[in-house]
């Protein structure tokens, strides 16, 4: 069961309460590069990214902003752009209030607002701003920025304790007390409780669950939740998976992101596409139709399976541009794609729609499955693009005039 907090609009979307977990992305152009952003923000809202940040980190990117929110709404894009402050934030957003205006939410990391009593000076001119343009705030910690007075505070306090705790320990402590202590700040200045989004983040998958269960119980603020540094590849993937899984099926987390390091030249979008799979593997929302396929054996030596598995998957995400618009509920379509006798047709009944493929030396013919019962055999040269067209006839006749998967199986 999800975690009950208020609701804190970030442009267009609602995060929090019982809202859809929204996906975040963040862009790596140079935000004064009005051209190259846009581009980017196009292609992570295309692929489904719902808040997009970009780095405001000096003046020319502070005048870019407004010029590539004007362009992505010129080409029908809402999506929400969230400005990331680090450092001088208080003074690009009173220097550029335009850029103030079009954003949809700041982000400020209060490890790098400034020191000691100039920290909450400027601290509270980016409230203000906030307050003036009425928008909401992530109070976002990371643990390599933290707030070296706070953290030298309790590191002091706990060389006092009859037994201290190790610093790993303390140093959670630090990154829960400084989103709390930010917090409680920015509504003594006056953001109301339902304008504060939270995070909290660190790269080690155990200490990220720990200092988010406990954020979780101290505060109802909508959290947004990833790794701070999750790291390239398979790596990247499996730990920012691990992570969000255990919190998110905790009801712990209200946005999340994936911050993975791309290849060189690689697609910024796949972090898009890894939050859409977690959050339906975990069954919390639905981006697109699923393929179920099996990871081969001895019986299945041949690579067809593999190839149909991988043409049905790439078909069924370029089809989705259309079917989104077009026919209601299909995101949460089943399909299998299976090698041999052994589970093929037992996989493809328990899907909307399934294939069972002849393993190797056995009879060369294909049952087709549609919602538990056979339909036909597929056999030949022809196998493809045969149960693609039972497909689009499924996927027409079930879904175009928008009636539920729930509804057609009542």
């Amino acid at each position: 069961m999800r975690r009950q907090t208020p609701t804190v609009w970030v442009g267009s979307v609602p995060v929090g309460s019982s809202h859809p977990v929204a996906v975040q992305s963040m862009t790596n152009t140079d935000t004064a590069d009005v051209e190259a952003t846009f581009g980017q923000v196009m292609s992570l809202a295309a692929a489904g990214s719902e808040l997009v940040r970009v780095t405001v980190n000096n003046k020319e990117a502070a005048q870019a902003v407004p010029k590539i929110v004007e362009r992505l709404r010129s080409r029908g894009c809402d999506v929400p752009i969230i400005g990331d402050f680090h450092y001088n934030g208080h003074i690009l957003l009173k220097q550029f209030p335009e850029c103030a205006k079009v954003l949809s939410k700041y982000r400020i990391n209060p490890g790098n607002v400034g020191m000691g009593k100039q920290h909450d000076v400027n601290f509270l001119q980016m409230i203000e701003v906030a307050l003036q343009q009425g928008k909401s705030i992530r109070i976002g910690v990371n643990w390599g920025s933290l707030d070296q007075a706070l953290l030298t505070r309790m590191m002091d306090e706990n060389n006092q304790r009859a037994v201290p705790l190790e610093a790993h320990q303390v140093l959670a402590q630090a990154v829960v007390a400084s989103s709390m202590e930010s917090a409680r700040l920015a509504e003594q200045y006056g953001l109301p409780h339902d304008r504060i989004i939270l995070s909290a983040k660190v790269s080690s998958v155990s200490d990220v669950v720990h200092i988010y269960e406990e954020l979780a119980r101290q505060c109802d603020y909508p959290l947004h939740v990833g790794l701070t540094e999750a790291g390239m590849g398979a790596k990247g993937i499996v730990a920012s998976t691990a992570a969000l899984s255990l919190l998110l099926w905790q009801g712990i987390g209200d946005t999340i992101r994936v911050s993975l390091t791309p290849s060189p030249g690689g697609d910024r979008a796949e972090e898009v596409r890894i939050c859409q799979q977690v959050l339906q593997s975990l069954g919390l929302r639905s981006f697109t139709p699923q393929v179920t396929s099996c990871p081969g054996c001895g019986r299945t030596t041949s690579v067809f399976f593999q190839e149909m598995a991988s043409q049905i998957q790439q078909y069924l995400q370029k089809q989705m541009r259309v079917w989104r618009r077009e026919c209601p509920g299909v995101e949460g379509l089943k399909v299998a794609v299976m090698g041999c006798v052994v589970n093929g047709p037992g996989e493809s009944r328990h899907s909307d729609i399934g294939i069972s493929l002849p393993g190797t030396g056995e009879e060369p013919k294909a049952p087709v499955y549609v919602d538990g019962r056979l339909l036909t055999t597929l056999r030949g040269a022809m196998i493809v693009p045969e149960f693609i067209r039972i497909l689009n006839e499924y996927v027409a006749r079930r879904y175009h005039q928008g009636e539920s998967p729930l509804a057609k199986r009542a």
